[in-house]
């Protein structure tokens, strides 16, 4: 039988909390519900756990407090945030900390699935994936150099270049999905960030065109995709 998933759930609304456990339950979850930061952090601490979803505004200790606490134990495990403000401060502060992800409230059950299930199948398979270099047909992208060579040219990336074609590697013929990448490299997901990331998304395209094998393409209302063939 498969192991499940546990999840430590930190949510000092007892009706949210509830509700969260029992639909994450029902989805096959092992969910540890717990009402502030400190109980959370005491559960943390006696087993483990292979995600958390935070909710920001806790008694005793908030959940940025628990997070960088939980980051001293554990720098692999992915947080969620749950947020009642969309601030983009707050926004910011759960990326410096080192968020996977944040909804905010309120936000819909199904949502909150989707992020936990894109967050595990990325984290599950880490072992494969964090990888420094990938193949893409003739050219070698080399994530820690930020470089794209093949046998007569290097090219060296943007920053965001490559943390963008780092990012569509790690789901490489699967959706990154828009939302999803627009957060994790920009922060946030408004109209200019998702502008700013068509034109990365063409220049990328422009450094991999004389490769036949490798193409990303547009899934319409969902992301884009990179396929290697």
């Amino acid at each position: 039988m498969e192991e499940k998933f546990k999840i430590l759930l930190a949510e000092d609304d007892e009706n949210l909390g509830m509700l969260l456990r029992e639909y994450l339950m029902a989805k096959g979850f092992e969910t540890v519900l717990k009402p502030d930061g400190e109980a959370a952090y005491d559960a943390f601490m006696k087993q483990k756990y292979d995600l958390c979803i935070l909710d920001v505004m806790m008694p005793k200790k908030d959940g940025f407090s628990l997070a960088q606490d939980i980051r001293v134990l554990n720098s692999e495990i992915p947080i969620i945030f749950l947020t009642a403000k969309s601030l983009k401060e707050d926004i910011l502060e759960g990326f410096k900390i080192g968020a996977d992800d944040y909804l905010t409230k309120p936000f819909s059950m199904e949502e909150l699935l989707f992020r936990i299930e894109a967050i595990l199948r990325r984290t599950s398979g880490v072992k494969q994936k964090e990888q420094q270099t990938y193949q893409l047909g003739k050219f070698s992208f080399d994530t820690q150099k930020q470089t794209l060579s093949d046998e007569s040219s290097t090219v060296k990336l943007t920053t965001k270049e490559s943390e963008l074609l780092k990012l569509l590697c790690s789901h490489a013929n699967d959706v990154l999905e828009r939302n999803y990448a627009l957060k994790k490299i920009w922060i946030d997901d408004n109209y200019f960030n998702a502008r700013s990331m068509d034109v990365y998304i063409t220049k990328l395209r422009k450094h991999l065109k004389d490769e036949p094998g490798v193409e990303i393409i547009n899934i319409h209302g969902k992301g884009y995709k990179l396929i290697i063939g």
